[in-house]
């Protein structure tokens, strides 16, 4: 979509993300034939003549639904786990070329809110309502029996999906759902609380909140694909290719029908992994440890304007240690955590990439509005303060120190295997921290107003 018509479209609207997908579907509405203020939409009254034999007879067919002339395409993309000073369209020293063309044609937004875990967020985003409100005050993997918190998406809050789906639009999930309940994961189902139910034609990804790039758990639709065979298999890469697939059959079926895709890969969520092509890009780049990459990305953001001349730099808090006093050997683990972390998130973007450049050569650019959102949460502090050669330990409780870290790797081959397919790894919390420049915090902590003599 144009900049001029995007940026026309926002002013008059004052809206943000989520309110803007649903004010372009309420603009199809409106502009559409009558009724289209119920959905689904109801069938007309026969039209026709039924005599008792037919002579004097006339069929008619109720019309198929159409999205109004010229509605646009719609594509969302949610990266996962991603900072606001990651990517170099904000500042931050991960490549991320396609972001950076896509907010020179549009605009830039420095402002979206999120929940700070994974389903919630997605909740609110397809929901455009607050996620307790769809059940979703945490995440699938722990339904609790209250409001809010059960993970039962009422019937009676459509998602975007199905709004758009009910007006004419074809529609599409590839990636991350993590909406549905891990118990109800199986081939028995419930299917209420699976991506086609909430009004996607079609879904090709995995149901959880994290899974293995090279060896991921799929499932296409209703149905468990299970571990791809193919040794070469990488999740980001299969998931383009999936999307390219399903844009080019949708363009060349039904070229008058506008699609919605969104668009969720499980990166750059742990594991971090990635082909050794990509992180060994960043070789070396975050030998200077934290505390320079902040003032460094910093720097950059006042430059480019993402944030206010007059901002300040938070400080580091004492759970994060100063890079000075990391030992020498500890420093080329946490470099190399970073390294491939980096490498994800550019090889993301890259493969997101390829999908615009799908959509801009079946004709459809013009008219297609993508919503770029680099990072559902913020980047994550879940690797604890050392990071993992296997997140699952630290995530059970388990968290090793570097020393314990630098003699696991070895079992593996070194430092070199870290982000290959035999490990699944995590960063330590500091380059998150360095990640979300310049706030204080990160995924999994709370920002909690209280008294101001009370440290937070």
């Amino acid at each position: 979509m144009s900049t001029q018509r995007l940026a026309s479209l926002c002013r008059r609207t004052k809206l943000g993300l989520i309110g803007l997908s649903f004010l372009l579907t309420s603009t199809a509405a409106a502009a559409g034939a009558s009724g289209r203020d119920v959905l689904p939409i109801p069938i007309p009254p026969f039209a026709g003549n039924a005599e008792r034999t037919l002579q004097g007879s006339r069929p008619a067919w109720a019309p198929a639904v159409r999205a109004p002339e010229g509605a646009p395409n719609i594509l969302i993309v949610l990266v996962d786990d991603a900072g606001f000073g990651n990517p170099s369209t904000f500042g931050g020293p991960v490549a991320t070329p396609t972001l950076d063309r896509l907010a020179a044609e549009g605009l830039r937004y420095n402002a979206f809110h999120v929940t700070g875990l994974c389903s919630p967020t997605r909740a609110a985003l397809l929901s455009g309502r607050n996620q307790h409100s769809v059940g979703f005050g945490s995440v699938a993997e722990l339904p609790g029996g209250w409001p809010g918190y059960n993970t039962d998406w009422p019937k009676s809050a459509a998602s975007v999906a199905r709004i758009l789906q009910t007006n004419g639009y074809s529609t599409a999930a590839f990636g991350k759902w993590h909406l549905t309940p891990a118990k109800e994961f199986g081939p028995a189902g419930p299917f209420d609380r699976w991506p086609r139910a909430q009004g996607f034609d079609y879904f090709w990804g995995f149901l959880g909140g994290e899974t293995d790039q090279y060896q991921p758990l799929l499932f296409e639709n209703e149905k468990i694909i299970g571990t791809p065979p193919a040794k070469d298999f990488y999740l980001n890469t299969a998931l383009a290719d999936r999307a390219i697939a399903w844009l080019t059959d949708q363009v060349s079926t039904a070229p008058e029908k506008p699609f919605f895709m969104y668009l969720a890969p499980g990166a750059s969520h742990a594991p971090h992994q990635v082909p050794a092509s990509w992180s060994d890009r960043y070789k070396g780049r975050f030998d200077g440890g934290w505390d320079s990459l902040r003032e460094q990305t910093f720097a950059r953001q006042k430059s480019l304007g993402v944030v206010p001349p007059d901002t300040a730099l938070t400080t580091r808090d004492p759970a994060f240690p100063a890079w000075a006093t990391v030992p020498l050997e500890q420093q080329k683990l946490f470099a190399r955590q970073m390294e491939v972390y980096a490498g994800y998130q550019e090889n993301t973007d890259h493969e997101i990439g390829r999908v615009i450049d799908a959509i801009e050569n079946l004709g459809r650019k013009d008219n297609t509005l993508v919503i770029y959102i680099f990072g559902d949460n913020g980047a994550s502090m879940e690797g604890t303060e050392t990071g993992s050669f296997n997140e699952m330990v630290v995530l059970n409780g388990l968290p090793l120190s570097s020393e314990q870290q630098l003699e696991a790797i070895k079992a593996y081959g070194g430092l070199s295997a870290w982000g290959g397919p035999r490990v699944e790894p995590h960063y330590s919390s500091a380059w998150a921290w360095a990640g979300n420049t310049p706030f204080r915090w990160g995924k999994q902590v709370a920002r909690i107003w209280a008294a101001p003599a009370t440290r937070w």
